[in-house]
């Protein structure tokens, strides 16, 4: 018998306008500001720009804000 293991680890996926694409299958991505993982059924905010994930748009306007 052949038992499928789940995908445990973080995914790896191509951000587009509007949405994503799938390159290594798994459950979660990891906040690019704060490394929580996200689950991918919640993910609504990514930076098609840098190719990284933010949990909410508090983290994503913290990685858009200019230097100080």
């Amino acid at each position: 018998m052949n038992a499928i293991d789940p995908v445990t680890g973080p995914a790896t996926l191509h951000y587009g306008d509007g949405e994503f694409a799938v390159l290594k299958p798994g459950p979660y991505v990891l906040c690019a500001v704060t490394g929580k993982p996200i689950p991918l059924e919640i993910l609504r905010y990514w930076s098609v720009e840098f190719q990284e994930a933010y949990a909410s748009p508090v983290e994503a306007l913290i990685r858009m804000a200019p230097p100080t």
